[in-house]
């Protein structure tokens, strides 16, 4: 994964721009890479300061957590429903999604979806 650099060469690769070096010549000069000091140049003229921009992060789950009652509403309706059946029925009102994005929404919630019934602890061998 990349290093964030630091603020202050950030800003003073930004000024030595702005004060009529080019991208690459700014960039030689503080050790950096040309395409590091122009993509700073392009933050600094869109948002108006270099600054790194937050990494990481769940970008995606807002597309299902619109539909997060629908879909409450219809395992509390159904307990035995099934992500491919729940898929299904995103799917019919116009939200294609994974299995995976549905049983990240069930695990932020701590809902489980085994169809297996639970068996009594064994007192002999431990049971996994």
């Amino acid at each position: 994964m990349p290093r964030v650099l630091s603020q202050d060469l950030r800003d003073r690769v930004i000024a030595a721009i702005e004060g009529g070096v080019s991208c690459r010549r700014a960039a030689v000069r503080f050790g950096v890479s040309a395409a590091s000091a122009i993509r700073w140049r392009q933050l600094a003229l869109r948002y108006g300061t270099p600054a790194a921009r937050p990494q990481g992060g769940d970008r995606r789950s807002a597309r299902i957590e619109a539909h997060a009652g629908f879909l409450l509403g219809t395992v509390e309706a159904k307990a035995d429903i099934t992500l491919v059946e729940l898929q299904a029925l995103l799917a019919e009102r116009g939200t294609p999604v994974g299995i995976g994005t549905l049983w990240r929404f069930f695990d932020r919630r701590g809902i489980t979806r085994k169809k297996r019934q639970h068996t009594r602890p064994s007192r002999i061998d431990p049971t996994s």
